[in-house]
């Protein structure tokens, strides 16, 4: 991984989980997770296509995002509209 990669997913991950946000709760303490929007099966996309999730909503919860996909959507959006929204902050 290059540093200007590292510098990125630092910077990403400093932002707090946006699941969190958009339920109004603010500063969870995130992880990266790279959307898997238009990648074949087993595939992970590059480092900059990524968005800050909590464990909680990255992977534990029924609505997480390696859960239950559509249910992680249903709630949140689409890992497209959330890469956006942490795109224009960056």
């Amino acid at each position: 991984m290059k540093k200007a990669e590292k510098a990125h997913l630092k910077r990403v991950a400093e932002m707090g989980c946006i699941a969190c946000e958009r339920i109004n709760y603010f500063d969870t303490p995130s992880e990266i997770h790279h959307i898997r929007t238009g990648m074949g099966m087993g595939q992970r996309n590059d480092h900059y296509h990524v968005i800050p999730l909590c464990p909680n909503h990255h992977r534990h919860l029924p609505n997480a995002i390696h859960q239950s996909k559509r249910k992680f959507e249903a709630h949140f959006g689409t890992e497209v509209e959330l890469l956006n929204i942490i795109r224009g902050r960056l």
